[in-house]
């Protein structure tokens, strides 16, 4: 089967509108345009959490699927902002694709954008964002994805586990057919290089059917 309708039906699944001929500039622009097209049956990618929008703002409602913040309060003992909010998680993450490029050796994120227009493209690309709560977004950092038997779920029910150790996330199965559809699509469109061992995981990944309504 080939992995291009794939991809793009589960594309569909969080998004109300075919990208068809949309290009975008920068991350800024393409989180804005995502934040307008997103479905309402669109889930987070990590925890399956139903979306909800309040007013401009994108929120998780963690009654559809047990998420529990890891962290309810930051160091100085306010609220959490990240466990209530969506952001726009790379799959493929902007260390990951950017450190593929000599622009960050010069200067990192900052400096590719200013000077590279290749960057500029995949940091913008739609098809390697989904929405996540953000403190899932924040916990996974630049981690690799992989297999984590032995390490608890720290974020309620939500299936993902990360070693912050090791760093790496396990995904739930749910998720790993999309992330390893995005980054076979950033291999197959920028020439990302992925590991050998990457590879078979994802092989793997990409094969898994993709059950975004869950229950726990």
């Amino acid at each position: 089967m080939s992995r291009i309708p794939i991809f793009c039906s589960l594309f569909l699944l969080f998004f109300a509108q075919p990208l068809a001929a949309q290009t975008f500039n920068s991350f800024y622009q393409t989180k804005k345009y995502l934040n307008q097209q997103l479905s309402e049956h669109a889930k987070t990618l990590y925890c399956g959490c139903d979306i909800n929008r309040v007013g401009k703002k994108l929120v998780p409602d963690p009654q559809t699927c047990g998420y529990q913040p890891r962290n309810p309060t930051t160091r100085s003992g306010k609220p959490n902002s990240r466990a209530t909010r969506i952001e726009w998680e790379h799959i493929v993450s902007a260390w990951e694709f950017g450190h593929q490029l000599q622009c960050w050796q010069a200067g990192g994120r900052k400096n590719c954008r200013k000077v590279s227009a290749q960057f500029r493209r995949m940091e913008a690309d739609p098809h390697n964002l989904a929405p996540a709560i953000g403190e899932i977004n924040g916990d996974r950092s630049n981690y690799r994805f992989g297999m984590l038997p032995n390490t608890p779920f720290r974020h309620g029910a939500c299936e993902v586990k990360i070693d912050f150790k090791q760093r790496v996330v396990e995904p739930p199965i749910y998720a790993r057919q999309q992330i390893a559809q995005a980054y076979f699509y950033m291999q197959r469109t920028y020439g990302l290089k992925i590991s050998e061992k990457q590879q078979k995981l994802f092989e793997v990944w990409g094969k898994t059917e993709p059950k975004l309504a869950h229950s726990h």
